[in-house]
């Protein structure tokens, strides 16, 4: 039986898994059954909103000449995009009144790390915070980050206007994708989600949820603890 949408429904493509572990009893499997069709429809849910985000109508036009400290100097915000098309900037919760950055900023970023040389390929990407450069690439360094791209906002201009700096002055992060068109740069998309979307009991976030740590920690049977979060140095460090 084929649906409307041209997919199977989940609960069949479950029970046509066929997937055994040693020694399951039969009440587990009929449990994972059910919870396999519900993450098959949450696949579909997260196709679904790729979709919706891809047809967006054009962003608002970047009109104000934002300027970034490079590790090389001063930098265009046309030129974060080099050869590409489209670019992510990451606001990174690391402002000149904070003694340390962020930990969950600097846990997503420390993930990032790794995807950075494969994003490339397809996509510009910057990492944006308002300390100087130098305190930036000393962090980069003490962290021994090699391919994330760190530039300052030292006026904090567009950190103000993409929701990276509150009206109190306090960072947040925010994620935000541009692209260029024949030259004209408009905004796609940015994180909306926070604390006046949130659900009771949890933590504000996104979906999906950027930071690996997160979905792994959901995949056992403690879950993401609600009183824990990451730090910048544990104990055996």
């Amino acid at each position: 039986m084929i649906s409307e949408d041209g997919y199977t429904p989940a609960t069949e493509l479950a029970q046509r898994n066929g997937v055994r572990f040693p020694n399951e009893s039969s009440e587990y499997r009929q449990a994972r059954n059910a919870l396999l069709a519900e993450e098959i429809e949450l696949r579909r849910h997260i196709e679904r909103v790729a979709a919706q985000r891809r047809a967006l109508p054009p962003g608002g036009l970047v009109k104000k000449h934002y300027q970034f400290i490079s590790p090389d100097g001063p930098i265009d915000f046309d030129d974060l995009f080099d050869d590409k098309e489209t670019l992510l900037i990451y606001s990174y919760m690391f402002g000149p009144e904070r003694a340390r950055p962020c930990p969950m900023c600097t846990s997503f970023l420390s993930a990032l790390e790794g995807e950075v040389l494969d994003i490339e390929q397809r996509m510009a990407i910057a990492v944006v915070a308002r300390s100087p450069i130098e305190r930036l690439l000393d962090f980069k360094r003490e962290r021994r980050w090699q391919n994330l791209p760190l530039y300052s906002d030292p006026t904090g201009e567009y950190s103000r206007d993409y929701r990276a700096l509150g009206s109190n002055g306090s960072d947040d992060a925010a994620v935000n994708v541009f692209t260029r068109r024949d030259g004209t740069i408009r905004h796609f998309w940015g994180e909306e989600m926070g604390p006046v979307t949130a659900d009771p009991g949890q933590d504000p976030r996104g979906a999906p949820d950027l930071m690996p740590l997160w979905t792994i920690l959901d995949m056992t049977p403690e879950g993401r603890a609600r009183d824990w979060y990451p730090k910048l140095i544990y104990g055996h460090a």
